[in-house]
This record gives C-alpha cells, sequence and structure tokens, in this order.
C-alpha cells in the first residue's frame, strides 16, 4: 500500500484541468436544470471574460514589468472582428445579403471566428511592441493610451460598421446554434476560452522563453548581456497579450449583440488595470481572483450608474496607496497553500 502511495506522489500529478473541467460540467448542468437563471448566466460570463482580459495584461504589466494602459483598445480589435465574421458567415450581413455559410455551421465554426478576432488584435498589438523597444515605464503607457485612442477613433469614422451607431447582429450566430441545440453556447464556449487562457499563460510563463519574459522585469540591460533577445521577448508578450484581448472581445460582443466604440474606451482600459493591480503582479492565481471579485463589484455598484466611473480609478488610486502588491503579491495559490503544489505542479518520475 505504501508503495502505491509512493508511486502515485512520484508521478505528474495535475489536479486544475479536472478542477475547472468539473467546475463547468456543475455549472453547465445548473444551468440545464433551471438552477442558474439568465442573469446569473450573464454575470458567469463577464467573470470569464475579466478572467481573460486581467490575465492577458498582467503578462505585459506583471510579469514583463512594462506599463501598458490601452488593453480596452486591443479588446476592440477583436470585438470588431469576431463580429464582422459572425455577421458575414452566418447572418444575412448588410453587404453581401445572404451568409456565406449555413448558419447551423456556427457550432463548430464559431470558435474560429473568436480565434480570428484574437489573431487580428495580436497584430495590433505589434504597433505597440515595435515602439516598446526603445521606451518603458511612463513612455509606454503614453503609447499605449495613445493606441487605445487611435482605434476608437477609426472605427467611430468607419460607417460601414455603424461608425459610433454602433454594430449589431451577433445575436443572430447564438441563436442559429441555439436552433441546432438548446444549449448556452456563448456560456459554454466563454468558460472554454477562459480555461485555455489561464492554461496557456500558466505554460507560457513556466517555460524558458517565459523566464525570459520575466527576465526584462527584473533588469532588462543584464538580460540582454546574458543573451536573452529582449525585443523578440517584447514582441511575444505582447501579441499573446493583444491577442487574448481580443479573444475577451469577442466574447464580449456575443454576449451583449451589440457593441460600440464608446465601450472600448480608456474606462474599460482602466478597469484592466484595476483588476491586474488588485490581484498583484505577476500573479496569476490573483487575476483570477480579482476578475471574480471586480465583476461582482461592478454588479454591487450597477445602481450607481455614473457615479461607478468615479468608484473604479478611485479604486485604483486607493490600491497604490494602501497596498501596491494588490491580494496576492506574486505569488501564487501554491505558495500560500503549500500542501497543493504536488496536486499542481509537474514532478518527475
Amino acid at each position: 500500500m505504501d508503495n502505491a502511495i509512493t508511486l502515485v506522489n512520484k508521478k505528474h500529478i495535475n489536479l486544475w484541468p479536472a478542477v475547472l473541467g468539473g467546475g463547468a460540467l456543475i455549472i453547465l448542468g445548473l444551468v440545464l436544470g433551471g438552477v442558474i437563471n439568465q442573469y446569473i448566466q450573464t454575470v458567469l460570463m463577464f467573470i470569464g471574460i475579466n478572467i481573460i482580459l486581467s490575465a492577458s495584461l498582467n503578462i505585459v504589466n506583471g510579469y514583463m514589468g512594462e506599463f501598458s494602459c490601452g488593453h480596452g483598445g486591443f479588446m476592440l480589435v477583436g470585438a470588431y472582428t469576431s463580429s464582422i465574421l459572425s455577421v458575414l458567415f452566418f447572418t444575412k450581413s448588410p453587404w453581401l445579403g445572404a451568409p456565406l455559410l449555413p448558419p447551423s455551421s456556427a457550432v463548430f465554426l464559431f470558435p474560429l471566428v473568436i480565434i480570428g478576432g484574437g489573431i487580428v488584435a495580436a497584430f495590433a498589438g505589434l504597433l505597440v511592441a515595435i515602439p516598446s523597444f526603445k521606451t518603458r515605464d511612463d513612455y509606454l503607457a503614453i503609447i499605449t493610451i495613445a493606441a487605445n485612442f487611435i482605434f476608437v477613433s477609426l472605427v467611430n469614422n468607419l460607417e460601414f460598421i455603424g461608425g459610433s451607431r454602433g454594430f449589431m447582429g451577433m445575436k443572430t450566430t447564438i441563436y442559429a446554434m441555439e436552433d441546432v441545440a438548446d444549449l448556452p453556447f456563448t456560456l459554454i464556449w466563454t468558460m472554454v476560452f477562459s480555461t485555455l487562457s489561464v492554461f496557456l499563460i500558466r505554460r507560457l510563463m513556466r517555460s524558458t522563453f517565459g523566464k525570459g519574459i520575466s527576465s526584462i522585469r527584473h533588469d532588462e540591460i543584464s538580460a540582454e548581456i546574458m543573451g536573452v533577445n529582449t525585443n523578440n521577448m517584447k514582441i511575444v508578450a505582447f501579441m499573446v497579450s493583444s491577442g487574448l484581448a481580443g479573444i475577451a472581445g469577442g466574447l464580449f460582443a456575443h454576449v451583449l449583440g451589440f457593441i460600440n466604440p464608446s465601450s472600448f474606451n480608456i474606462m474599460k482600459s482602466t478597469e484592466c488595470l484595476v483588476m491586474v493591480y488588485l490581484g498583484g503582479m505577476g500573479s496569476l492565481s490573483g487575476s483570477v481572483l480579482s476578475a471574480v471579485v471586480f465583476t461582482f463589484l461592478l454588479e454591487v455598484m450597477r445602481p450607481l450608474q455614473i457615479l461607478k466611473w468615479v468608484i473604479i480609478p478611485l479604486m485604483l488610486i486607493l490600491l497604490m496607496q494602501f497596498r501596491p502588491e494588490g491580494l496576492m503579491g506574486n505569488r501564487e495559490l501554491t505558495d500560500i497553500f503549500p500542501k497543493l503544489k504536488p496536486y499542481f505542479k509537474r514532478r518527475d518520475l
């Protein structure tokens, strides 16, 4: 018996995929059973979207130690790209009329539409990655804020996608999927993409390449002396971060069924910053925890309407003053609860 236990302990034991998968199945079962209503489903979807936003921005602001303030702009690129693809492929579009593909095919192709938005947003991240080679801190913050304004202003002036009036029609894609099978597809795909995003970031930052990204935060000059190609690291970090923000934007667009450029202005970027600093710089567990806490806070503050946009920046100021390290600092759950390490960390035979 002791030998069997020892053998199990020596193997690679990793429970977190089972925990996340089991949790997703429980939520899906409660939805199908009518226990979770539409409002709670919407809150859960926004939690998943905020997890992607918080964790992705943490790559640049936390692990790499840069200061990006324009995450909402990359979210906008992904949201509009995914929305345009969704309307073109699966609905009666204002440009081509009939859909390019049968609406029922959205059941299988919807993830590709979301990923397409992420890919375009990742290339938009190059607009920030290249100037970041010679800028840091406040200067990089100015560049990312400018990029956010550029994206918003550009879409505001593109009348063929609605301009300042906004863009809609994505809900038709969701209805087409629900006609094939009576399932909460938006919730399902939000849970899938948020889980995969956390998994991707975790694997990236634990890899040798991820260690190179983290070395920039500690000392960029020393990293270059040791042979780290910091320019390549910045490109990858910015493209992964902005690409995941684009995926979050695509999911956001399909949850609401309507998007407007003003939804992705500097206030959306501020929300992302609050989540990153609330959870802790360089803590993936903190990003997930802060996304959950922050989403609930937003729902609690919803009756305050415009005052909410005063309280959110105030939260960021208070965080910087009284707990700049955030809830988790740069620690993970396994650092706080060491007994979890055998279940969430690779162990060799």
